[in-house]
């Protein structure tokens, strides 16, 4: 006998969802494809933070700058935003499984040639540079075909469970993979770094090479349809106020109120402490985004997906607004964790929305824009954070910073009243 998923019926005959308090793991036990994809991607993550660690280590170790070190997050931004669209394209033309394993396989080879790297004696940066450069094109082509996989190994009321179990993927990944990277070069070097990096992935392979095809489902009128534009997809965002909506929400909260490029300066400025306590500043919200994933069992009694995520961006402007006031470290720090959940929320009922309201044929270039939002507004954050910060001060950066975030999503809501009606019984873009 399968075990029911409700208890009860509301008003109108319409089951109502079991209240849990962990995550939701049925998406894991109906679904082997997914089972195998979560896990693929869990581990290939892990890895992917250990050589995103090891490669900022060895750059600093060839050049001794912390200029050259920021330049790999450039050297990964352009492409992730130059293909992260073409990428979206490809994925709603080709077979997303073929796809998915072909760049899973690039991604592999790349941490092959990492290993080579480390092993020949190769001291140039410049290789390094683009290796990563290379890694985030794979990436971009990956993730779309990645995405719009989902919707269709499962069904629509199982989406909340599965993105919130992919955001513990994500942040498992940024937690654990910087840390185990850091051990295992101080204990082995960089080669020893990236060859698990590369054994990792083959968990990804694998996951994608048992994945049944997946061409994309087209409609009548675009049956005989061979290739997809990037144009058609940006032109179909432009008709559906709720779908931009859920890209303008995350601008709110990633461009407006994005704190982390201040924590070298606040940890010393307000706490009086050094690169321990900066360290924690940066965790702290990976470790609330965890958390948030962990406990995400009652996201799957929402319906009014729209209004959720209006509120969760709201709870990170404020959580931030508040951090930006407080001198006590150990309260900063519960802040920057509320505020890291209220992210996971926000992220799960955003995903939710795009692979539910969103034709499959469409999915992979509206995943593409969601790579270039991703990647381009928490940078633009940074810059914006870091502009105020010389301008006033840093305490009012970041509390104007969260303000602004909850006027922002205020005003968005006034002005397109009916995302916070949609309702994810009846998806309406």
């Amino acid at each position: 006998m399968t075990e029911s998923l409700t208890d009860s019926t509301d008003a109108a005959g319409e089951p109502v969802p079991r209240r849990r308090i962990f995550a939701d793991l049925t998406p894991l036990r109906t679904s082997p494809d997914y089972r195998r994809l979560w896990f693929g991607n869990t581990v290939s993550w892990v890895g992917q933070g250990m050589t995103s660690l090891a490669v900022s280590l060895q750059v600093y170790d060839l050049t001794g700058s912390a200029f050259s070190v920021g330049l790999i997050g450039a050297c990964s931004l352009v492409p992730l935003v130059v293909f992260g669209l073409y990428g979206g394209a490809v994925a709603d033309t080709v077979d997303r499984r073929k796809l998915g394993l072909a760049s899973a396989f690039g991604s592999f080879l790349l941490s092959v040639a990492l290993v080579g790297t480390s092993v020949a004696g190769v001291r140039q940066v410049g290789v390094l540079y683009g290796v990563v450069a290379l890694q985030a094109v794979c990436f971009a082509l990956n993730s779309p075909a990645r995405s719009s996989m989902i919707a269709r190994l499962l069904p629509a009321e199982q989406l909340p469970a599965a993105n919130a179990l992919n955001s513990m993927t994500s942040t498992t990944g940024t937690l654990v993979g910087p840390m185990l990277g850091g051990l295992i070069v101080g204990w082995w070097g960089y080669r020893a770094a990236y060859g698990v990096d590369a054994v990792t992935f083959t968990a990804a392979l694998y996951a994608m090479w048992r994945l049944p095809s997946m061409l994309p489902e087209r409609g009548e009128d675009t049956a005989g349809a061979k290739r997809a534009s990037v144009l058609d997809g940006l032109r179909f965002l432009g008709t559906r106020p709720n779908l931009r909506m859920t890209f303008l929400t995350d601008l709110c909260a990633m461009v407006l109120a994005q704190p982390r490029a201040l924590f070298p300066v606040v940890a010393v400025l307000w706490y009086g402490g050094d690169a321990r306590t900066t360290g924690l500043l940066v965790a702290a919200p990976a470790l609330g985004a965890l958390l948030g994933g962990v406990f995400s069992g009652w996201l799957g009694t929402i319906r009014r997906h729209g209004l959720a995520v209006m509120v969760a961006v709201g709870c990170w402007g404020a959580a931030v607004a508040v951090f930006g006031l407080t001198r006590q470290l150990w309260l900063g720090l519960l802040f920057l964790a509320l505020a890291g959940a209220a992210d996971t929320i926000s992220m799960v009922f955003r995903n939710t929305m795009l692979q539910a309201a969103v034709p499959d044929e469409l999915r992979g270039r509206l995943q593409g824009v969601f790579i270039v939002v991703v990647a381009g507004g928490p940078r633009l954050g940074d810059f914006l954070a870091g502009s105020a910060a010389d301008l006033t001060s840093p305490g009012l950066a970041v509390t104007g910073g969260g303000v602004a975030c909850l006027g922002a999503v205020t005003l968005l809501a006034l002005r397109w009243p009916g995302f916070a009606r949609y309702d994810a019984r009846d998806p309406e873009a």
